[in-house]
């Protein structure tokens, strides 16, 4: 059999209808008030240029303002009437050229509703019905809708506060600065409201390690600094009984004394005190004879090391019941000096340090007679809170061990 030879499209009225109808597509869905009648779309670059003017509904150089009511643009419907039926009428691998000649956006009518579907270059098939919906054609012709006067709406954004934090407030480190512990506790809110922020980490400008503050926190993980620390304001109690010659920073000192005739006044007999400050080399020696008694172990449990005790800061005393004369450091518990003492000291500053079954955390054993000072407004958050050790009240980690 010889080769058939293509009849050429000119002398073929099936071909021809087709080519006008893809003619008459491209042209009924291209926008302008007055369209030029466009050439028959032979080429991929010609057909591309008119599939994507077809489809471009924004408002652009050469569009006219689009009507208030009625037809939005006068002709429009009828022309994309007229495309729904030529595209209709194309077999689908003309659309299909059709919607890749594209390249970004094609008008797609499926069924009654005109779909405007983003082709690029994918070579999706597109689809079409004889019937539209004039509805449909109407949204379309007509473009975006019309900004308001009023402008878009605009979402509402709420603001969230950052978390307060006293390190934000001048006066709060101006009394840091100064060195005055109760206005920088009274900037900060109270005692309750400092013990917040620093166990809770957002004051990092309060250190809970320097040894001239009533908070510093001594213990086995946290040595003083430096080592040999003394404090510069340390005075005697007036008007309290000391078994040795041993003094309190100033503070401290006032505040046992008030303690002490508090106790005095309410009927709970007569306090006084064994030791305050103890040096750094005091401490040494006080601990090598507990060495030498009980061994280290045992040493470690009811004595600190030197540079790591509450004695070398001047905050601590050992307080003993007195009447005509002074009991031990083991009668403390069991007197109604130790049981005022423990109702009353937080009033005063004054915290039991070591307290009952909290070994495990500040590694030493219950101290009735050890009382620690760290202000009343402190005392007073430490009592209320219900806590038993200042590693807790600080939100610190247990400390048992060196």
């Amino acid at each position: 059999m010889g080769r058939v030879t293509s009849p050429d499209p000119e002398l073929s009225p099936r071909r021809a209808a087709r080519a006008e109808a893809e003619r008459l597509a491209t042209a009924a869905l291209s926008l302008p008030v007055v369209p030029p009648a466009p050439a028959e779309p032979t080429t991929r670059r010609q057909l591309r240029e008119a599939a994507t003017g077809a489809i471009a509904v924004s408002p652009g150089v050469g569009r006219a303002p689009r009507p208030t009511s009625g037809d939005p643009r006068p002709g429009v419907l009828e022309r994309l009437r007229a495309a729904g039926a030529a595209l209709a009428s194309l077999p689908a691998r003309r659309r299909r050229r059709l919607a890749i000649a594209a390249g970004s956006a094609i008008a797609i009518l499926i069924g009654s509703a005109l779909v405007i579907g983003a082709v690029a270059g994918s070579g999706a098939d597109a689809t079409a019905s004889a019937t539209v919906d004039d509805a449909a054609l109407t949204a379309v012709a007509a473009g975006p809708p019309a900004v308001p006067a009023a402008g878009l709406p605009v979402p509402e954004v709420s603001a969230v506060a950052a978390t307060a934090t006293p390190c934000d407030d001048p006066a709060f480190t101006a009394a840091l600065a100064a060195g005055d512990d109760a206005a920088a506790l009274a900037a900060a809110g109270g005692g309750s409201a400092f013990r917040a922020a620093v166990a809770s980490g957002i004051a990092p400008c309060v250190s809970l390690s320097d040894p001239n503050r009533e908070w510093v926190v001594v213990n086995k993980q946290r040595p003083l600094d430096p080592l040999d620390y003394r404090a510069g304001d340390l005075i005697m109690p007036q008007n309290v009984r000391a078994l040795e010659d041993s003094a309190l920073r100033a503070a401290a000192a006032n505040a046992l004394t008030a303690m002490v005739k508090a106790a005095s006044d309410a009927g709970a007999g007569e306090i006084g005190y064994l030791s305050a400050f103890r040096s750094y080399s005091t401490q040494q020696s006080t601990y090598a004879g507990r060495v030498a008694v009980g061994g280290v172990a045992e040493a470690d449990r009811e004595s600190a090391r030197a540079g790591y005790s509450e004695h070398q800061s001047g905050l601590a005393v050992d307080i003993v019941p007195c009447d005509r004369s002074c009991g031990t450091l083991d009668d403390v518990a069991a007197s109604t000096q130790g049981a005022w003492v423990r109702e009353h000291a937080w009033e005063f500053g004054f915290i039991t340090r070591y307290a009952q079954g909290r070994e495990s955390v500040s590694g030493y054993e219950p101290e009735a007679w050890h009382q620690r000072y760290i202000g009343p407004e402190l005392a007073r958050a430490y009592h209320e809170g219900g806590y038993t050790t200042l590693e807790e009240f600080f939100g610190l980690p247990a400390a048992p061990t060196y």
